[in-house]
């Protein structure tokens, strides 16, 4: 019945629909009488909209609206004018708090249904202070317009054209003086522009970091060579334009990928690193390194993970998957002893660096995959008494999650960037309960909510 209804819907139609329901990428989702499922962009919950079908399925379709026959109370007007093209704000036409409701749900539904899990005390969603400019990190596409003008912007959704894009709300004004400076630069010179279609051209991404903190700028531009034209001219034109310039750096990357970033860095002005302070602690930050995109969401998330650590002075802590060491770092002085894995070298280069820069003595850091170093340490017989898992967003390899199983800590702390992968880990630690989850908006007017939870030991009574 359902399937023969489908057959009258096609592409181009235009059909009326209530929005109920929002997916985790953040469309809108209704049903039309027949019950078929129509996923909408920019819609909101409450939304009644007349849809033109743009693409179907055998059980669903995709449509965009062509009216807004009654806004929903959520709905508010968009004030960035390129949302709706490059869809990256998914939720910038709704007011923030509705964002947070989805969000809080988003979790909710993932630790209850995908999880299976009941009794976890799923607190409120912590908000930003505000939802714009929170960005300390850009990586932004360079391309040719059909006019052969350079353009700087943002991948359209699902795609890889770019959206030319003369500010960003969520990037710090900086940004976008950055951004006209190398517009200028590229005017000037006439440096080739990387094609991803024929793999030639020279400019491919600029990526700039920034530090909150000390005002510090990085700027990077990731090429298909060993040299830009003129970098004296890219040189003077930035130190003189952009406060708090730092660095400048040619990142060079001449592999045929969507990898944004190559292995090798040459450093054309200032130092190889600019400095953060995130909880008290300084960070050098290289291009490479990872560090936390929104540094004051990451100071409260990292302040729940050390409360539910419960550590007294007296505790050996694991951080897997530790990155540049922020987490473990942020609690070493709260412990007797840090031992932080992560897989990529540069990484724990930075990781005991910073430990160095913090005088830090505490923390030892391995390079090797988590399943790995943590089997390894439990066939020497290290017992970790807490664990802090923060995994990429596909979440916890199985092998893994048996092995800190198998260390017996008293608690795990599990810091996620992904609720689904999240609710399918915690159902897989079986000697483990989950007792309360935190979501923190670390990513404002995106689909993306993090986590923290905390799990205990689960004792059998022997009788």
């Amino acid at each position: 019945m359902i399937f023969g209804a489908f057959m009258n819907i096609k592409k181009n139609d235009l059909i009326n629909l209530n929005i109920n329901g929002m997916t985790s990428e953040g469309s809108g989702v209704g049903r039309t009488e027949d019950g078929i499922v129509i996923f909408v962009p920019n819609a909101a919950v409450g939304d009644e909209l007349s849809v033109r079908i743009v693409k179907t399925h055998k059980k669903y379709a995709f449509g965009k609206i062509e009216l807004i026959i009654a806004p929903s109370e959520d709905r508010i007007e968009t004030d960035c004018p390129y949302s709706k093209q490059c869809g990256g704000c998914v939720y910038r036409h709704i007011s923030y708090k509705s964002e947070l409701e989805i969000k809080q749900n988003k979790v909710r539904d993932a630790i209850t249904k995908i999880g299976g899990l009941e009794n976890v005390k799923i607190n409120p969603v912590i908000g930003a202070e505000s939802p714009n400019n929170y960005r300390n990190k850009a990586q932004i596409p360079v391309g040719c317009s059909q006019d052969g003008n350079a353009i700087l912007g943002f991948y359209a959704f699902h795609s890889h054209r770019i959206v030319d894009c003369q500010s960003c709300l969520l990037q710090p004004p900086i940004f976008t003086d950055v951004m006209n400076v190398v517009r200028k630069y590229i005017k000037e010179t006439k440096e080739s522009i990387y094609d991803e279609t024929t793999h030639k051209g020279n400019l491919r991404h600029l990526y700039i970091r920034y530090g909150e903190v000390t005002g510090e700028i990085m700027v990077c531009l990731v090429i298909n060579s060993e040299k830009i034209k003129n970098e004296a001219l890219l040189v003077n034109l930035l130190s003189s334009e952009i406060r708090g310039l730092k660095s400048i750096v040619l990142n060079t990357n001449k592999e045929q990928t969507n990898v944004i970033l190559g292995s090798k860095n040459h450093v054309i002005f200032g130092s190889e690193t600019i400095t953060d302070e995130l909880c008290g602690l300084k960070f050098k930050i290289s291009p490479l390194s990872f560090y936390q995109v929104n540094r004051r969401q990451a100071e409260r998330l990292y302040n729940i993970a050390k409360k539910y650590a419960s550590l007294s002075g007296e505790e050996i802590l694991l951080d897997l998957y530790c990155g540049t060491g922020t987490i473990g770092l942020t609690m070493a002085h709260k412990a007797k002893k840090v031992i932080g894995v992560e897989l990529v070298p540069q990484a724990i280069d930075d990781a005991r660096k910073n430990a160095e820069l913090n005088k830090i003595n505490n923390a030892q850091f391995i390079c090797g995959e988590a399943k790995k170093a943590a089997a390894d340490m439990k066939k020497q017989g290290i017992k970790p008494d807490v664990v802090v898992i923060d995994p990429p967003r596909k979440g916890c390899d199985s092998e893994l999650i048996t092995t800190v199983m198998d260390m017996e800590p008293n608690l795990i702390v599990y810091v996620s960037c992904d609720p689904a992968t999240l609710a399918r880990d915690l159902k897989l630690f079986t000697q483990y309960k989950a007792e309360e989850c935190t979501p923190v908006d670390m990513f404002p007017r995106t689909a993306h909510v993090e986590c923290v939870v905390l799990m205990s030991r689960v004792y059998e009574l022997s009788i």
